[in-house]
């Protein structure tokens, strides 16, 4: 650097300011060669022995190299339409506040109860067609032949939403079974509401199958 400075020694007044050098030195301190010692504890690091007979041969991912590995992809599937509908649904209903008369069909019986109440429920299947027809020639039958018919009209489930609606208005149903997932939910929603006023014992059960 060149500084402009004053001597320090008294000068005559008619003399001109003198310049002088300094030289700053920069950079880092030269090192020096003293080394230290390994810690006594420290552990000896040792290379590898390499067996001759195994060669390691990476893969080559690259264009034209080797096969890629298999990764999931379920991200990034196009769904069915009624899948994405169904993920959609679920999502809304955990957002939305659900009102009383739609979170009603959440408190179904158990499976136990379930599992009772489908014993039961299988005694009680309605008739096929080929039984109806057999019992209505018989009993038809036996009218023409003059004879008494002793044959009563078997007792099955009834089901139908207007044929059930019917028969709660007019107190003859016993038990009233409702599935949990009817779609569109209003067509049932005021169902258990009827029963209730009728007095007419009813289950939700899961699994409208």
């Amino acid at each position: 650097f060149w500084l402009k400075a004053s001597r320090l020694e008294p000068t005559p007044l008619n003399s001109q300011p003198s310049l002088f050098l300094f030289s700053v030195t920069m950079g880092k301190a030269a090192k020096t060669g003293k080394k230290l010692p390994n810690a006594p504890l420290a552990a000896k690091k040792t290379k590898a022995v390499k067996n001759p007979l195994f060669e390691k041969t990476p893969r080559n991912f690259r264009l034209g190299g080797d096969i890629q590995p298999k990764r999931d992809l379920t991200r990034f599937v196009r769904w069915p339409k009624y899948v994405r509908l169904q993920r959609m649904k679920k999502i809304m209903i955990m957002r939305l506040k659900m009102p009383p008369a739609i979170n009603q069909f959440n408190m179904t019986i158990d499976k136990n109860q379930a599992a009772t109440l489908l014993r039961l429920l299988k005694k009680y299947t309605p008739e096929t067609n080929e039984a109806k027809k057999n019992r209505l020639m018989e009993k038809a039958q036996a009218k023409k032949d003059g004879q008494e018919d002793k044959s009563k009209k078997p007792q099955v489930i009834k089901y139908g939403l207007n044929h059930v609606t019917t028969l709660i208005e007019q107190k003859v149903a016993k038990l009233v079974v409702i599935a949990h997932d009817v779609e569109p939910i209003e067509t049932v929603c005021w169902l258990p509401a009827l029963c209730r006023k009728k007095d007419v014992p009813y289950c939700i059960i899961k699994g409208k199958g």
